[in-house]
């Protein structure tokens, strides 16, 4: 591989040539000679450079999104060959809708961890649709979403577990006396908080909604999961969250799921892969997805 597309990359996320060359153990008149030398192989500006910023020009956008993944393909291709002969390790990068990695992964990370220590997670969090894009373009090994994304043909997917959707409420909520089954046209009045659009959350709320004929009165949007559970527990409104996201919640009374008809909503976490070459790392993490059993364990909890 070029090493000049990888100081490249590097100066693009660290935007600084200073910090790239600290970063790549290079001095920084090396660092910058890599990047004229790139420039000229490509004959166009890559990057605005002052003493206060570093910033890619529209050429180096086009440059930068290109050599991320050749950067990756090559990373891939040694760790590859590498595992033909060891154990399973290195870098495993997994990408995970904001449900599943923030309240799941963890747990079957842990796992992961005692039987294969020397397997470096890297862990980014996004809506489903991020996620898939990520995945898409290389950057991530493998991801777990739910809800749908745009099907693409270089895109593998297997459903693996189920997603339970409760609605839940304060525990002072006038609603959370009830203990009849609560019809949905008592809920037309409340105040729903609800996820930003792209999220598989978003795509099950507007699923409910749908599938029972419901306008809310009014919606309060939120980008996570945290802050729609803070403002559940306050006292500004419902939502239908995850059983997996509220079961603490839940347990220690700060929440309360309402006994509506018809639910819990149920949809499919699914795995989602671009390559058929995978590492051993990458192998027995979906193993261990696939046998479902801290799945199971956590929700016990």
């Amino acid at each position: 591989m070029d090493q000049a597309l990888n100081v490249f990359v590097t100066v693009t996320e660290k935007k600084s040539f200073s910090r790239a060359a600290e970063d790549l153990h290079m001095t920084q008149p090396a660092v910058s000679q890599y990047i004229r030398s790139l420039e000229e192989t490509m004959n166009v500006r890559l990057l605005e450079r002052t003493n206060k910023y570093v910033r890619l020009t529209k050429a180096g956008e086009i440059v930068y999104h290109h050599a991320k993944e050749i950067v990756g393909l090559y990373g891939r291709m040694h760790h590859l060959v590498n595992d033909l002969s060891h154990e399973a390790s290195g870098q495993l990068s997994i990408g995970a809708s904001y449900t599943f990695g923030e309240y799941v992964l963890p747990h079957i990370l842990a796992r992961l961890l005692e039987d294969y220590p020397r397997i470096q997670p890297d862990v980014t969090i996004g809506n489903t649709a991020e996620i898939a894009d990520l995945i898409m373009s290389r950057q991530l090994d493998v991801g777990i979403v739910e809800g749908r994304f745009k099907e693409n043909r270089q895109l593998t997917t297997q459903a693996f577990a189920e997603d339970r959707m409760i609605l839940v409420a304060s525990a002072d909520h006038p609603l959370s006396l009830k203990t009849t089954a609560i019809e949905w046209k008592e809920l037309i009045e409340q105040t729903w908080i609800i996820r930003e659009e792209g999220s598989g959350t978003r795509e099950a709320v507007e699923a409910v909604f749908e599938r029972y004929a419901l306008t809310p009165a009014r919606t309060m949007q939120f980008s996570s999961t945290q802050p729609i559970k803070e403002a559940v527990e306050a006292g500004l409104g419902i939502s239908l969250l995850s059983e997996w996201a509220v079961q603490k919640e839940i347990r220690y009374g700060e929440l309360v799921q309402l006994p509506v008809k018809d639910l819990p909503f149920v949809r499919q976490f699914s795995i989602v892969t671009s390559s058929q070459y995978q590492t051993k790392a990458l192998k027995v993490f979906l193993e261990l997805l696939l046998n479902n059993r801290e799945l199971k364990l956590f929700r016990e909890c």
